[in-house]
């Protein structure tokens, strides 16, 4: 079992290629994290995940615990065994969950009292907890808990939130058991202030996690001031660590963080657009339930190795949205799970070739006009 371990292979600017050893298998990087929220990226069979070379998922600690919930899952061998996946599987701590979908909760020094949005029951998340939960998981990255505040948020609200997220980081860490192989990686915060991510970022550094993340963005801020923040963030990161983008994954967004260090992303859009008949392409996205692809023959993507981009026609999986067949799910989900492996194998051969102006140029042609949909 080797050593968690980040190697930076090359860069091209501040895009860099990279790798991270872990216990369950290695990752290269910049890497996309297809998400697996329940310990299942929704439609898609893990064996197709493999056949797409696809080397980490992301599974979510607050869903996990509410069902069916952690202590059955250690029982049945750790998430991995669980879901019948040996490669590696990122942990998201809940905090952004317990946010976006509790409608009852409470903030204090000691964590979160929140309501299950399933059914009302009572629960508290501290950092100590969302730690044993994730260890109790057998995740390969955990993550601390923080809070994510709203957008937008007073500088007075912002800085009370990034503190507490400061002080939760110590306290997950002092929690976190090393075992070789395994990492946990900090969150930064600090809303849209520049000053609050520059101090966040310096002050968790110290603390010498395994990897950093940049969190509290797609909560509402524009594209440019995503950009913005994330300039504010980085120049404070160490180099030497993995950077993760939380929850951001257009490919325009991609592409351009990428331009910037970071090395690691993951977003629901993949398999939320497939359930919802849309499709990423070579050539931009498309709505297969446009009434423009009744009549069209031609396969998804071409461009695409997989079995699906390749063997189904757009008219047939229009017939099949429009129709609401599972299958067009299946179909779509899978196929945009494809799409984002090969551009992030593409990113990365680029960076590799000194050539990452040319793909960026490439993929933003097509994507450019799609950040805002």
């Amino acid at each position: 079992m080797e050593n968690f371990e980040f190697l930076i292979k090359d860069y091209d600017g501040y895009a860099r290629a990279g790798l991270i050893k872990t216990a369950h298998g290695r990752i290269n990087t910049p890497v996309f994290m297809p998400v697996g929220t329940l310990g299942s990226v929704k439609s898609v069979f893990p064996s197709d995940l493999i056949k797409l070379k696809i080397e980490i998922i992301l599974a979510n600690t607050y869903h996990l615990m509410l069902r069916p919930g952690e202590d059955l899952i250690k029982k049945m061998g750790g998430l991995n065994k669980f879901m019948n996946w040996e490669k590696p599987i990122l942990t998201d701590s809940g905090g952004f969950q317990i946010w976006s979908l509790s409608k009852l909760r409470e903030i204090t020094e000691q964590g979160i009292n929140f309501m299950s949005h399933i059914d009302g029951k009572k629960y508290q998340l501290s950092p100590e907890k969302a730690i044993t939960i994730q260890q109790k998981l057998n995740s390969t990255i955990s993550m601390v808990l923080d809070e994510c505040t709203e957008h937008p948020a007073t500088y007075k609200r912002t800085k009370e939130s990034m503190e507490l997220t400061i002080r939760w980081a110590e306290r997950s860490k002092k929690k976190f058991s090393k075992r070789k192989g395994f990492g946990l990686f900090g969150i930064v915060q600090g809303g849209m202030y520049k000053d609050l991510r520059k101090f966040c970022s310096k002050e968790l550094t110290n603390f010498n996690f395994d990897g950093y993340a940049i969190g509290g963005l797609s909560v509402g801020e524009n594209h440019l001031e995503m950009i913005e923040v994330l300039d504010d963030t980085l120049e404070n990161l160490k180099i030497e660590k993995p950077r993760y983008l939380m929850g951001v994954g257009r490919p325009i967004d991609i592409i351009k963080s990428v331009e910037k260090g970071v090395d690691m992303f993951d977003c629901v859009l993949p398999t939320r657009f497939g359930r919802n008949g849309r499709a990423f392409t070579t050539y931009g996205e498309i709505n297969l339930r446009n009434s423009k692809f009744r009549y069209d023959s031609s396969p998804l993507d071409k461009n695409i190795d997989c079995y699906v981009s390749k063997s189904f026609s757009k008219s047939y999986i229009h017939h099949l949205t429009k129709s609401n067949e599972i299958l067009s799910s299946m179909i779509l989900s899978l196929h945009n799970i494809a799409f984002y492996k090969k551009m992030m194998s593409e990113i990365r051969e680029s960076i590799l070739k000194k050539k990452f102006r040319k793909i960026k140029n490439r993929y933003l042609k097509y994507h450019e006009n799609h950040q805002k949909t």
